[in-house]
């Protein structure tokens, strides 16, 4: 792998990377040996959210498991909405899924005692919604252990080059660009944040693999990339967007001023864990037969109910009652963050509140992990697979990730071998009379205003009056921001700001339409599910620009 320092050799890649978390490094991985491809990221390329995450990754390798239980797990999490079909083919892909990645080297606790080779004997554990023992992890850094891994493979591969600090802006169609025939991907427009300028990359398939969109609220356990850059990219291209409405509330982040939304794992409620008011009342028994261990939509409205009870502003995830020993060894990450901000885990409760976390929706894919624009793909959680449905079941993300770049890899190269894609002549970006702008600071009041609103109006329980109200603001936000991307030369905040906008309204849309309660969207307007009128996707589309 190549990280760009200097001029750039080249525009044209066979393949395009939108993304550098375990979507995008995997397809890449997977199709280097055959072309030569670009991988895209925003900031440093561990700055994904697969790095962040914590828990582990959900598949079935236990002998009292099956794939059927975990199919079942996923689709009563999913609250109806989940695509069986898809969710089959996840799941009995697990398997194989894992031993690639052990083959490329990552490493997963396994039990002690255990040979450190094979798919038997890993230390298995369970988190809400699943009724068996089936997440693999490496202790509560298991996102880290599988990025460093790829990120050290892609380093090694000599048809692979990495553009850090490069801001993704514009998806290349050949409908944009004049083409005819039937409207498919040439690649994007992308902002080099050192220079300014705005380059022309062109690829025979390019793969969305950006990550959510949790900054689009105020609170996120999300890192600051997660800005809905690829779903906003897509939209605006012609491809369908699905079921937006349904943004997943962690439970548990951390709850300190310092600690900017610091996740505490759910495999700790796995492990025993209890939610308790800050009196020291336990309260999930009254909300869910599966008490702490229930899917994370009933978790988080439980503790959105008890503290608009209280009046409190966080509650207690308490693990004391475990051996302090034990805690220490497998919540190493969070305790020492804990002991950073003076709390004992193994010996006090861990303040925490929700946050936004993962976004269920996204560009709508096939099996193939295709969007409706020809030769643009899409996996991780930018895409909307059919596999979550109204709420994703803990630790299905990265296997999702896994499952559907490996497919869209399969079908890229045999694209590649079968039609050979044209690149197609694409003009270059054209910045018209745009200006330094005098005032930047507009666009972080715009942005923080946005988060406040969605926070307050789109959260984690929503009113038809509320979700009025913010529309109506995001309106004249939207002309605000129309003029000043046009107006200004660009910079990595300015498209954020563009996405995060886009973004927002997209999640507004798709609530207003959904007149029921399901999953992760909860309306006191319309508290009870309607099968009659809203078992089905949400979906938005718009013509190409």
């Amino acid at each position: 792998m190549r990280t760009r320092g200097g001029p750039l050799e080249s525009r044209d890649f066979d393949f395009l990377v939108i993304g550098s978390g375990i979507a995008g490094l995997f397809f890449a991985l997977r199709v280097a040996d055959h072309g030569r491809v670009a991988v895209v990221t925003k900031k440093r390329a561990a700055d994904s959210a697969t790095n962040w995450a914590q828990g582990g990754i959900a598949a079935v390798l236990a002998s009292e498991d099956s794939f059927d239980d975990h199919v079942r797990d996923t689709l009563v999490a999913g609250a109806g909405l989940c695509d069986e079909g898809v969710v089959r083919f996840v799941v009995e892909r697990g398997p194989e899924m894992i031993e690639a990645l052990v083959d490329l080297g990552v490493e997963f606790d396994r039990s002690n005692g255990a040979p450190a080779e094979g798919l038997e004997h890993f230390d298995l554990g369970r988190e809400g919604g699943h009724t068996r023992r089936r997440i693999l992890h490496h202790r509560d850094a298991t996102g880290r252990a599988i990025e460093t891994v790829l990120l050290d493979r892609a380093a090694a591969h000599p048809a692979i080059t990495l553009f850090e600090n490069h801001c993704a802006v514009d998806l290349l169609t050949s409908r944009r660009a004049g083409l005819d025939g039937e409207d498919r991907a040439l690649g994007a427009y992308v902002l080099d944040a050192c220079t300014g300028d705005v380059e022309t990359f062109r690829a025979r398939a390019t793969l969305l693999a950006s990550g959510g969109a949790g900054k689009v609220y105020l609170y996120t356990s999300n890192p600051d990339i997660a800005s809905g850059d690829g779903m906003a990219m897509a939209y605006r291209a012609g491809a369908a967007i699905s079921n937006m409405e349904f943004m997943q509330f962690h439970p548990t982040c951390l709850y300190h001023p310092q600690a900017k939304s610091f996740l505490i794992t759910e495999a700790m409620r796995g492990e025993g864990g209890i939610l308790r008011t800050r009196s020291g009342a336990a309260f999930m028994p009254r909300y869910h037969e599966m008490a702490d261990l229930a899917p994370r939509d009933v978790v988080a409205r439980a503790i959105d109910t008890e503290l608009k009870r209280s009046g409190d502003d966080w509650v207690l995830l308490d693990i004391t009652h475990r051996d302090p020993s034990f805690v220490r060894e497998r919540f190493p990450t969070i305790h020492e963050r804990c002991l950073g901000f003076g709390i004992d885990i193994t010996r006090e409760p861990i303040p925490v509140v929700p946050a936004a976390h993962y976004c269920c929706g996204g560009v709508r894919t096939d099996l193939r992990g295709e969007t409706e624009v020809r030769n643009l793909f899409a996996a991780g959680e930018v895409a909307s697979t059919g596999l979550h449905g109204a709420n994703r079941l803990a630790s299905n993300s990265l296997l999702e990730a896994l499952v559907f770049a490996n497919a869209a890899s399969n079908e890229a190269l045999a694209r590649l071998r079968d039609e050979k894609p044209s690149l197609g002549p694409v003009a270059p970006w054209n910045p018209g009379h745009a200006i330094e702008s005098p005032e930047a600071v507009l666009i972080h009041q715009n942005w923080d205003e946005i988060r406040r609103f969605m926070w307050n109006n789109v959260g984690i329980v929503r009113t038809d009056q509320r979700l009025a109200r913010a529309q109506r603001r995001l309106e004249l936000l939207q002309e605000e921001i129309t003029a000043y991307y046009w107006d200004f030369r660009l910079t990595p905040d300015l498209v954020e700001l563009r996405n995060l906008a886009l973004v927002a309204e997209l999640v507004i849309r798709s609530a207003s339409l959904r007149l029921e309660s399901r999953g992760l969207h909860y309306n006191l307007d319309h508290p009870e599910p309607d099968d009659v009128r809203y078992a089905s996707d949400t979906i938005l589309r718009r013509s190409a620009a």
